[in-house]
């Protein structure tokens, strides 16, 4: 007796854990069932590593950026979008981050319970997105063959309207020595979300606040250029002489000796407080996305170090995407909406199957701080700049020459925003080794937002 009570403890010891297997093995198969499903080899909805199955991926217009007919995917007619939109939609094995992976399951409309059978029988959902197809298309025309990013969106919505990385290349037309030349260098990097890029002048946005918070005098003191910093170890080169100025003014001259001379009373633990308040080292969600972080180390810099910092240079490293956001902060008193590009997930019969309109905001800065930077922003438009660029949209903007050493062209940069409250807008672009900010920025921001003024 006592040999069979033994073995049918056993017997029931194996079946228990037999039965915690089960249930350990079925919850994996619930947790991870859709990475199942929608593996590449999965032969009904992939070819090729190539999602061959599914719904459309729709701009906020309804124009189809990519859908499939005839079991094979295909883009937009216009080779303007299908290269505006590449980085956005994504290509698998190559481009990661877009809309085709992110959304692969939503698409399908892949469910527990029947698995890809929508894909497969009955097409699959669309993704609608925020974005502006032919604002996109008129972008990448506006970067004219040169490197870089831009984006623009509604700082009181948070829908990106307008979002690209170049170099690009056709997804129907792939050019064969992509991976052998250096023209190409940056092509499978949405470099709007994901890049990291010396910010130059449009750093003393972030100077700027922090002198506004920080020193008591800063708005009232007269400082005097006279073409260069000197430090108390070094010295920091200014791109002209001013002369006696105002913080506004050296803000609207994009003066390097009162910049950097403003970081150095400020000092390092001042400087860097505030890079991280206004988002400067922050990675920001975009949809199911998440932006790249900037940098700001001070740490062991000496006072010329510090006063480089200031204005832009040094160590220093920002993000467009988070640039944006910084310059729709300002545009919003202080508070930004955080951006998203993905509308929603609706079935073919048009029913929303998922929301993906993000709404959440964020506070960079009090409203006083966002004042002045608002007030500075504008003079160096209308006193400096001058409203060519941006005829009758009450534009705030800052431009930036990024040096990046060696024999090496700058970087060229410009945000900026509209005040006016029917065109609540704010924008980021950089054109790689381009040289004047004003210039090479300034003249892709011009074309673009007025194309955004002309169809709005």
């Amino acid at each position: 007796m006592k040999t069979i009570a033994s073995r049918a403890k056993i017997l029931f010891a194996l079946i228990a854990l037999f039965m915690v297997g089960a249930l350990l093995l079925s919850g994996a198969f619930v947790r991870h069932a859709d990475e199942y499903a929608m593996n590449t080899r999965n032969k009904h909805i992939y070819q090729g590593n190539v999602l061959v199955s599914g719904g459309r991926v729709l701009d906020k217009n309804g124009a189809v950026l990519t859908e499939i007919r005839d079991g094979a995917r295909v883009y937009n007619e216009s080779a303007g979008i299908r290269r505006a939109t590449l980085h956005v939609l994504g290509e698998s094995g190559f481009i990661a981050g877009g809309v085709l992976e992110k959304y692969s399951a939503d698409l399908v409309g892949y469910n527990l319970a029947t698995g890809v059978f929508t894909a497969v029988e009955k097409g699959g959902n669309d993704v609608v997105l925020t974005l502006d197809a032919e604002l996109c298309a008129a972008a990448y025309r506006a970067m004219d063959g040169r490197k870089g990013a831009m984006g623009v969106y509604n700082y009181k919505t948070g829908e990106i309207v307008c979002m690209i990385s170049t170099p690009v290349y056709d997804p129907e037309n792939k050019p064969d020595d992509i991976d052998d030349d250096a023209d190409w260098d940056g092509v499978y990097l949405n470099k709007f979300l994901y890049g990291q890029y010396v910010p130059g002048s449009t750093f003393k946005t972030v100077t700027a606040a922090c002198a506004a918070e920080h020193l008591p005098d800063a708005l009232t003191r007269t400082f005097y250029c006279d073409g260069e910093y000197h430090a108390a170890d070094g010295t920091v080169i200014c791109n002209d002489v001013h002369g006696a100025v105002t913080l506004e003014e050296a803000f609207n001259y994009s003066c390097n000796s009162v910049f950097a001379q403003i970081a150095d009373e400020l000092g390092a633990e001042n400087m860097t407080a505030t890079a991280k308040k206004l988002g400067v080292m922050t990675s920001y969600p975009v949809n199911r996305l998440n932006t790249a972080k900037g940098a700001f180390d001070a740490s062991g810099a000496s006072h010329a170090e510090l006063g480089w910092a200031g204005i832009g240079q040094y160590t220093d490293l920002v993000n467009p995407c988070n640039m944006m956001i910084l310059a729709g902060a300002i545009a919003n008193n202080g508070t930004a909406a955080l951006p998203y590009y993905v509308d929603g997930v609706y079935s073919a019969a048009g029913a929303t199957v998922k929301n993906e309109k993000t709404k959440q905001t964020v506070n960079l800065m009090n409203t006083a701080t966002a004042s002045v930077l608002k007030n500075f922003m504008r003079s160096t438009v209308t006193d400096y700049y001058g409203e060519s660029y941006f005829p009758d949209m009450q534009m705030c903007a800052k431009t930036g020459t990024a040096e990046v050493g060696g024999d090496k062209q700058p970087h060229a940069w410009m945000i900026g925003f509209s005040q006016r409250e029917d065109f609540p807008y704010a924008f980021s672009v950089i054109v790689e080794n381009a040289g004047s900010g004003y210039y090479n920025a300034g003249a892709v921001a011009s074309e673009v937002m007025r194309y955004l003024m002309n169809s709005a």
